[in-house]
């Protein structure tokens, strides 16, 4: 076993293999950016050199930078992480010819399982069903139509190089498939470098089932069975779970055992994940499950594996590219209970789920289930990466337990001033469906209004925001200018009530100050610069003085005057309209890449676009105003 082991990644990854790499006295080396120069992944290694500027393409996507600090640090294995080189072919091959242990799958099977088009070719001949689709060498966007329009709409277009759900576009119409295409490459360009792009039948009710498998430089391969991660957003996934609700013996042991066949035609060695997309429309079947895809890597969500079989999957990892083989023959693999897994990400689900950046000066997560993370209080979330900050990992005995373990655990997050999506979990884990098991990938589409409407704080908490805001300005009489009074009742001579006027996340808010109150009560809040921030079920509320200074910019970067801003700093990568154009509400205008996702920011009403201040390829500022439509 090798002494010491470099991790080639940033964030949550790092530190997971720096905890059980620390667990088997292995000295650990880190990598970081200009940006992360502070980041807990740093600081937790015993060693960490700087390889570059934040940007990742001139940092964590440089293999020679990678390779030279392996060197310097004298680095006898190299772990990729997820993302980033995880699955550069040329690196493994780079990182294998410098005499470093590579723990990560053969280049020659990321190769043949890299290109999605090339995957599935393979996969028919190995005999494991694919879904119908086009994956040929013609890449012109009318050749492309041509076999949309034949394989009949809806339709999914997915990069080739592709993966983390990026590069990737549903289309539901002919007349859409053009700018799909268009926007689809553009991101494909942007993450992976190869704009190619292959198209599938886009099935309805799909579920999203993924198999863990694990090979070994002796041939054996061995699976350590399914999860399901049907809950996703614009194809990122959001909750995962193990095993897949529903999943009767007979399609465990079909779906599972291709898995198997799948890996094994690759020659794998080490963690690995065959995709396979699931009509769900008639409950899970053998014969309705497709190969999507396979990742040559250790998966993001493969804590849930990790929780109901009690394998440590980067100890596995560590042995296999050590030379050792599997450590547990199939038989001996146990399932037991049910485990969950939530992306906690810094993003606003009440405004069109942004991201979020900044300083986290409030960070508290519960410390009672298992917490992957890259984050700490005091970090700051960067414009530059992924916005994923945690995961929440629960382990029960029933898949009901888990789920409402998980929604009390998501209702425990406490972060601030970074947005997160803590409340918009609680409300998916807590939604008559998803306990019912009733999920696909369009779940959260089809329940999007319920999802994101917060409950509103509590009459408690709203007492409490009165007091605090409300009580130094009462005058002898018990007048306030924050106060309006009111009549109990219908009786004139009733008791006075006296509601403080206030501010709610930007919003007039009208909160009850109590009569007679001689103190404030007990509450855990913040103080930020005259706001009083309350955590409830996940969800912040921030309440102010109707005075106090509120952004005039509302969802997706839109201004009441028509102007559309920055809602982060990016790089403006298409300007679809142009000054002059007559426009509709929501068409497109100008889009904005952070954060390695395309933001749209699009007309608020009927009218005309004034000005357009940016080109494609401009870096703008947060809050810059990109263009103005003039209403009709």
């Amino acid at each position: 076993m090798f002494k010491s082991v470099l991790v080639a990644n940033r964030g949550e990854i790092a530190c997971r293999v720096f905890r059980t790499a620390k667990r088997m006295g292995i000295r650990t080396v880190a990598v970081y950016s200009e940006a992360d120069a502070d980041a807990l992944h740093v600081r937790e290694a015993d060693e960490a050199v700087l390889i570059g500027p934040a940007a990742a393409r001139e940092s964590y996507l440089v293999a020679d930078k990678v390779l030279a600090a392996a060197r310097a640090t004298g680095s006898e294995a190299i772990h990729p992480g997820y993302g980033f080189l995880s699955e550069n072919a040329e690196f493994a091959e780079a990182v294998m010819a410098a005499g470093i242990v590579w723990i990560g799958a053969p280049p020659a099977s990321i190769r043949a399982m890299g290109l999605k088009d090339a995957a599935k070719k393979l996969m028919v001949e190995a005999g494991v069903p694919v879904t119908p689709g086009y994956m040929g060498e013609d890449q012109s966007p009318e050749r492309l139509k041509s076999e949309a329009d034949a394989i009949g709409y809806p339709v999914l277009i997915k990069a080739v190089a592709g993966g983390g759900g990026k590069g990737m576009r549903r289309v539901d119409a002919s007349e859409a498939f053009l700018d799909g295409l268009a926007s689809c490459q553009r991101e494909a360009a942007s993450s992976f470098g190869d704009d190619r792009v292959l198209i599938e039948k886009y099935i309805l009710s799909p579920r999203h089932i993924e198999v863990q498998v694990f090979g070994d430089s002796h041939g054996e391969v061995v699976h350590l069975y399914e999860r399901d991660c049907s809950l996703q957003r614009r194809h990122q996934k959001v909750i995962e779970e193990a095993p897949a609700p529903g999943m009767d013996a007979a399609t465990r042991e079909a779906v599972t055992s291709a898995a198997v066949k799948a890996a094994k035609a690759v020659n794998y060695v080490g963690a690995g994940t065959i995709e396979f997309i699931a009509d769900a429309s008639d409950g899970l079947k053998a014969d309705r499950i497709w190969f999507m895809e396979m990742n040559t890597r250790l998966q993001v969500e493969h804590p849930v594996t990790e929780s109901i079989t009690g394998v440590d999957l980067v100890e596995w990892q560590f042995r296999a590219a050590a030379g050792e083989p599997v450590p547990l023959k199939q038989a001996d693999i146990p399932m037991n209970g049910w485990a969950m897994e939530a992306r906690l990400y810094a993003e606003d689900p009440a405004n069109g789920f942004l991201p979020s950046i900044g300083k986290l000066d409030h960070f508290v997560l519960p410390d009672d289930i298992r917490i992957d993370t890259g984050v700490e209080q005091g970090g700051e979330v960067s414009q530059f990466y992924d916005p994923m900050i945690a995961k929440l990992i629960v382990h029960e005995t029933s898949r009901e337990a888990a789920a409402a373990r998980l929604a009390d655990a998501c209702g425990e997050v406490e972060v601030w001033p970074v947005m997160t999506n803590a409340g918009f979990l609680v409300r998916c884990l807590e939604h008559s469906r998803f306990i019912a098991g009733d999920v696909d990938t369009g779940f959260i589409a089809s329940e999007e209004e319920a999802l994101l409407k917060a409950p509103g704080p509590s009459e408690r908490a709203s007492t409490v925001a009165a007091m605090r805001l409300g009580a130094p300005d009462f005058d002898d009489d018990g007048w306030s200018p924050w106060a309006i009074y009111r009549n109990a009742g219908f009786r004139l001579n009733g008791a006075r009530r006296r509601e403080i006027r206030l501010s709610l996340n930007g919003s007039p808010f009208s909160a009850v100050y109590p009569e007679n109150a001689d103190e404030i009560p007990d509450w855990t809040d913040l103080v930020d610069e005259g706001r009083w921030v309350f955590f409830e079920g996940g969800d912040v509320y921030a309440f102010e003085r109707p005075n106090y200074s509120v952004s005039g910019a509302g969802a997706g970067g839109l201004s009441s005057d028509g102007s559309l801003r920055a809602p982060m700093p990016g790089k403006i990568v298409a300007v679809p309209a142009k000054p002059g154009d007559t426009v509709t509400k929501g068409q497109p205008i100008i889009v904005l890449e952070a954060m390695k996702m395309e933001h749209a920011l699009t007309a608020p009403f009927e009218g005309v676009v004034g000005e357009i201040g940016f080109a494609v390829g401009d870096q703008v500022t947060a809050d810059a105003v990109l263009a103005r439509v003039e209403a009709a």
